[in-house]
């Protein structure tokens, strides 16, 4: 099948806006990866203090004959998604001995959990966490001691983090090594349903908590379609996993195999492989383009909106967000995960999960099927599945047609004929809005806003009865440069109760409401954001607004109200605990939300 045309013209004009800044990039990668194996260059003394701790793989890094392995790590175990990562760093080093190479734990990285912040002072951090990530995983490669790397990590900030970095080490191949959602709990439907009972007072803390630990119940990621797993689709579909990775349980066989055979595949792309693959050869414009594909195909994370702009950037490849919406308006959505539907990852996997969905999209012209992967040359790898035959891994055929229509379906027959995100823009400034999971009588909502500094104060005005009516709800001052753009998702069950009681509801905000987003329009990411002036920090209650996500517009309605002086607001609650005050020179130096949000500028 041909290429879309649309998406054809969105890459050349990617590729066209990009050609200053990732010519640069490559250059400066070539250049890195033309010194060969950089163990060589290092001293002797500085090769015996790399050397010293690696016991039995001591010979073989001082021989230099084979490849040395970087890991980079999130392990850590009070968080599920990361806690499988425990058994990783030996299993990689058994798999690299087998081909007479070695593997070395480089460093690793902090892994913070949205889920556990949530309405936290924590969840401040969140955000800056990923350029965070990025700057300590440079760091742990910088001894400079590895032919290429894998990279161990899962959830929000934390893959997009590790892209980042991986891209500043792009004459190294990397392998992204993911550890799979737990099995499924008590179902995502159901735990809604008791938060909205408790934010209601109809369910005590004890039934709240017993539902929560139900759902939450051993390793492995949430199996709602969140961010989490939607960096997992990414990485998949980008060519950064090996086919079919992605959802395998934890610390079964088969997940134990795709870690082995991940860590061969890395040592075997190096430059004393068969065949060298840098990571910059893999993240080109196209992959990124597929990403976005995938992003809207699947209804997935929002927060990916933010991210893939910067991680592209690290490549010096410039995205916007005119492209995801141009891509968003010929992708079809073929999935139906909670929240966009009632099944979690784990069904979606069963009915035939990425491959299937891949093979539909190749099929329909809707990506690039000729890029470069880790898995070979071209998408055509990640329509197989990952099958244990004897103790033995091999890929397969996979399914060409969805076992569960009410899950999965084919671009021929989709859910929508567009895909689960959208652009908004107009006089209240730009921003974007998970449709996906927004039924169509609830995309348009032309209400009075009810305007706020905090979503603590969202709250109690719900208590008091003080929003019981069609609202369209401002939460401002949580941009980036306010403090960090922290998930507003405390706010979800409050908005779904007023939207249940038949009232017309829109969230408008700067900050994020994360991979979560439901059933209540949520126009986030607002732009410019109140800090600086934008439009959203001249409101008042009672303005007229209009939300319209079927027309992209998120607008003022009210006469006058860009003349008056922008708000301010009390932010030195902000700035210190926490850990938070270490952070006034990312909320000094932070970008805008529409060009990644990020602390490092032009990284080219």
């Amino acid at each position: 099948m041909n290429l879309n045309t649309t998406l054809s013209r969105v890459t050349d004009r990617i590729i066209a806006r990009s050609a200053a800044t990732r010519g640069t990039y490559l250059t400066r990668m070539r250049a890195a990866g033309s010194k060969g194996p950089a163990r060589a260059h290092l001293s002797c003394s500085g090769q015996a203090h790399a050397y010293a701790g690696a016991g039995v793989d001591q010979t073989a890094l001082a021989a230099q004959t084979a490849g040395n392995l970087g890991i980079i790590t999130t392990y850590n175990d009070m968080l599920s998604a990361h806690q499988p990562f425990e058994r990783y760093p030996d299993l990689i080093k058994a798999a690299a001995r087998e081909l007479g190479g070695t593997a070395q734990v480089a460093g690793g990285v902090p892994a913070m959990c949205d889920g556990v912040t949530q309405g936290e002072a924590g969840m401040e951090l969140s955000l800056f966490s990923r350029d965070l990530i990025a700057m300590a995983a440079s760091i742990a490669l910088s001894h400079n001691t590895f032919d290429a790397a894998v990279y161990l990590g899962v959830c929000d900030k934390i893959v997009p983090g590790l892209v980042i970095a991986a891209q500043s080490f792009g004459h190294l191949p990397a392998v992204f090594l993911p550890a799979g959602p737990m099995t499924s709990g008590l179902s995502n439907e159901e735990k809604s349903q008791v938060r909205q009972a408790f934010a209601a007072g109809e369910a005590s803390r004890e039934e709240l908590m017993a539902a929560e630990m139900a759902a939450y119940h051993g390793p492995g990621t949430c199996t709602f379609y969140g961010t989490a797993n939607t960096n997992q689709m990414l990485m998949e579909l980008m060519g950064l996993h090996l086919p079919g990775a992605s959802f395998v349980n934890p610390n079964t066989d088969l997940r134990d195999a795709l870690t082995l055979e991940g860590a061969r595949r890395a040592l075997s792309l190096s430059a004393l492989g068969d065949s060298y693959r840098p990571v910059c050869d893999i993240l080109d414009e196209r992959a990124f383009v597929n990403g976005i594909v995938g992003l809207n195909a699947t209804g997935g994370s929002t927060n990916l909106l933010i991210h893939l702009i910067a991680m592209a950037r690290a490549g010096g490849i410039l995205l916007d967000w005119q492209d995801f919406s141009d891509i968003s308006a010929v992708t079809p959505l073929l999935a139906r995960v909670y929240p966009n539907g009632l099944a979690d990852v784990n069904a979606f996997h069963a009915a035939g999960g990425l491959g299937c969905m891949i093979s539909s999209l190749l099929d329909a012209g809707l990506l690039h099927e000729d890029v470069n992967t880790v898995a070979g040359k071209g998408l055509g790898h990640y329509i197989t599945e990952p099958k244990l035959k004897d103790g033995k891994l091999s890929w397969e055929s996979g399914a060409r047609a969805s076992l569960n229509q009410k899950i999965l379906r084919p671009a021929s027959d989709p859910f929508q004929p567009t895909g689960g995100l959208a652009r908004l823009a107009g006089n209240l400034g730009t921003a974007v809005m998970k449709v996906s999971a927004v039924a169509e009588e609830h995309r348009v909502i032309e209400a009075k806003a009810a305007v706020f500094d905090d979503q603590e104060a969202v709250k109690a005005a719900f208590k008091a009865g003080k929003i019981n009516r069609d609202v369209i709800v401002v939460v401002r001052f949580q941009g980036p440069k306010a403090n960090g753009m922290p998930e507003l998702h405390s706010l979800t069950p409050v908005l779904k109760l007023l939207q249940g009681r038949g009232h017309k509801v829109a969230l408008v905000t700067d900050g994020r409401m994360s991979g979560a987003s439901g059933s209540v329009p949520a126009a986030i990411h607002v732009s410019p954001e109140a800090l600086d002036g934008g439009p959203i920090a001249r409101l008042k209650d009672g303005d007229l607004l209009r939300v319209d996500a079927n027309t992209g517009t998120l607008a003022i309605l009210t006469p006058g109200v860009l003349d008056r002086p922008a708000a301010t607001t009390y932010l030195s609650r902000n700035e210190t605990g926490t850990g938070r005050e270490l952070f006034a020179l990312f909320r000094r130096n932070v970008g805008a939300a529409e060009t990644g949000a990020s602390v490092f500028g032009d990284l080219t």
